[in-house]
């Protein structure tokens, strides 16, 4: 069975922020990307609200017809917002103001009191809770000890190795962390750098069984439309599927 595709549309929220106009609306785009096969709609509502608003987060509570996954921070504020708005699963990542976008994954286990608590609350408002880590396997681990629920796997460093031989061992990282966390019980899901060239590879780890991939869709969106880009997306994580066994 090929994996979940959850899509982001963070970059559609960019593209407005940059003049501060309506247009384009990340509420049309993800109404485009679920009319395309999406089976999840993910956003990340920064701190410094730099593209995701919370109007937008509040109307696409209302408005997604599949799953709304909200990224935030670990902090109060965050907490709040998604006990209020309970979004059917929060992903905690990590999130500096300088950063052009998010560097690598949270520090479960060096924060490992402060995020249980987080993750307890959560968990109370009968919200599903995801930790973003690196493919790490003692980061696997204290995933399993907060009580997440799922850990979604890193993958920037393997999207941005060059060589074949860096590329392989980055993959075979990721292979690591995606098999202790199925062998923990996590559910596991996987995202960030992925796009059309390189996504078809980790697809085919049968543990995975969500992406969460945004700017190459988004990317792809402005030249061929929104709908065509998730679907070709759909289409490249089954064939990786397939080719992996699935």
């Amino acid at each position: 069975m090929p994996p979940r595709l959850g899509v982001n549309v963070d970059h559609v929220a960019t593209l407005r922020q940059a003049r501060r106009a309506t247009y384009p609306d990340p509420v049309a785009a993800a109404q485009l990307a679920e009319l395309a096969g999406a089976d999840q709609i993910t956003i990340h509502l920064r701190e410094d609200r730099r593209h995701i608003q919370d109007r937008d987060l509040r109307i696409l509570r209302q408005t997604v017809s599949t799953r709304l996954n909200l990224e935030m921070a670990a902090t109060a504020e965050m907490v709040k917002i998604a006990y209020d708005v309970k979004p059917d699963q929060c992903t905690l990542v990590p999130e500096r103001r300088e950063e052009l976008t998010t560097e690598g994954g949270l520090d479960v286990a060096g924060g490992r009191d402060h995020v249980r608590k987080i993750v307890r609350t959560l968990r109370d408002a009968d919200v599903l809770v995801s930790v973003f880590v690196d493919p790490d396997v003692d980061q696997v681990r204290a995933a399993h000890r907060v009580e997440a629920q799922v850990v979604e796997i890193h993958t920037g460093r393997y999207c941005d190795a060059r060589l074949p031989g860096d590329q392989r061992r980055e993959l075979t990282r990721i292979i690591d962390a995606v098999r202790a966390a199925a062998k923990l019980g996590l559910a596991v899901a996987a995202g960030h750098g992925l796009n059309y060239r390189n996504a078809a590879p980790v697809a085919g780890i049968p543990e995975i069984e969500e992406f969460n991939i945004g700017h190459a869709i988004v990317a792809r969106a402005v030249l061929v439309g929104m709908e065509r880009a998730v679907r070709e997306m759909r289409e490249l994580l089954a064939e990786g599927a397939r080719a992996g066994g699935r």
